[in-house]
């Protein structure tokens, strides 16, 4: 049990850090600041209770009484911090900057923010300002977050489907045997042929990642590949692998998506198992939030949290008790900051809430089919629709 005086101290400790700095405060009023307590007396903290309060964070035990001295249980203590987690979020987010506040009916512009790409688009990732698309039919677009257009088209990525921003630089994987790995550098003034930096990738490369040094694959035909920005070496491990699909760094491990034993794996940096956690049936393209791992698994209908810090799986959204989320083939997600997108390739999109890991809504998508690829611009989302040849804002 902790007291109410011990959580005013802690707002104080934190505004002090952020806004006041260290220093010597005086004794004053709470009543000059509009509070409707009639129980602070004299404090030193008034300008942090007033935060707390006027923020949503501590609402006091009544309409005029904060109770400064009451006990605190854990239970109560779990709300102030999920509430100072969520506005933590809301407003530093660039959707706060950009004041795109627009939570309460999430929807799809269909007839507004749909582009034409390329054939099959696949993956995509974004630098901030474009948005970059592997289109299977051997493109890749860019395409301008802010207005939707396709400034440039890039050619000659066969089989194009896994997108890495890195280093400068656009990478994309070609799903052929031997594996391709491709650049393009986006300060070239007009699209033309990506640079094939390296054929000799494992089988059937999807999803590729960066560690800060190295560039991963996962290669479906049974391996994850190392590759040396500027030597371009490969080192390919097929080792403890059936059919990899899906890759990430959470900044301290790469983890894999296996299809073949349903399990997600986290590697050492030798490409070799430290761990594997069983997920759903047939693991695809996962998203980090920071914390946990989103794991889609397609053919199972569900998405897996896994803990990235000890591969604990927290929750497991299925179909089950009416399927609020719209799960229908979960495919991709991808992570705008503060909310979950999982694109579901046999229905439309599901939005879950990234924090206290609950569902936002199934968002349906008229017009277009077979959702796909996704990801987030630092804004909004941008999911990928494989047979209409399009991609569209979320």
């Amino acid at each position: 049990m902790k007291s109410r005086r011990w959580l005013s101290r802690l707002a104080a400790a934190w505004a002090a850090v952020f806004f006041l700095g260290a220093g010597f405060r005086a004794l004053a009023s709470c009543a000059g600041f509009g509070l409707p307590f009639t129980d602070l007396g004299t404090t030193a903290f008034c300008a942090q209770i007033a935060e707390a309060y006027y923020s949503g964070l501590s609402n006091g035990t009544s309409t005029t009484a904060y109770s400064p001295t009451a006990s605190v249980p854990r239970e109560q203590m779990a709300a102030f911090v999920t509430r100072t987690l969520d506005q933590s979020l809301s407003r530093g987010s660039r959707r706060a900057a950009l004041a795109q506040w627009w939570n309460s009916t999430p929807h799809f512009d269909q007839s507004l923010g749909l582009t034409t790409v390329g054939t099959n688009p696949q993956l995509m990732a974004s630098d901030g300002a474009d948005v970059w698309v592997a289109n299977f039919a051997g493109t890749v677009s860019r395409v301008r977050a802010s207005d939707g257009s396709v400034p440039q088209t890039w050619t000659g990525a066969e089989n194009a489907t896994g997108v890495l921003v890195a280093m400068g630089r656009v990478f994309v994987t070609g799903e052929v045997s031997p594996g391709k790995l491709f650049m393009i550098d986006p300060s070239q003034p007009a699209g033309g042929a990506v640079t094939a930096v390296s054929t000799t990738v494992g089988g059937s490369p999807q999803g590729i990642a960066f560690d800060g040094n190295n560039i991963w694959t996962a290669n479906f035909d049974g391996s994850v590949s190392i590759i040396v920005p500027g030597t371009w070496a490969v080192t390919t491990v097929p080792t403890g692998f059936m059919t990899p699909t899906g890759i990430l760094f959470d900044g301290t491990n790469i983890w894999v998506t296996d299809r073949g034993d349903e399990t997600l794996k986290k590697l050492n940096a030798n490409g070799s198992i430290a761990q594997s956690v069983a997920v759903g049936l047939n693991p695809n393209y996962p998203v980090f939030d920071g914390h946990n791992i989103w794991v889609p698994n397609v053919t199972g209908n569900s998405v897996s949290v896994v803990r990235a810090s000890d591969g604990t799986v927290l929750k497991t959204f299925t179909t089950a008790g009416g399927n609020p989320a719209g799960l229908n083939e979960p495919s991709v997600a991808a992570f705008d900051g503060q909310r979950i997108l999982v694109t579901n390739a046999n229905g439309g999109l599901s939005l879950f809430k990234a924090t206290d890991l609950t569902v936002i809504a199934a968002v349906p998508v008229p017009g277009v089919s077979v959702p796909y690829g996704a990801c987030s611009d630092g804004s909004g989302f941008w999911a990928g629709f494989e047979s209409s040849g399009k991609i569209g804002r979320f």
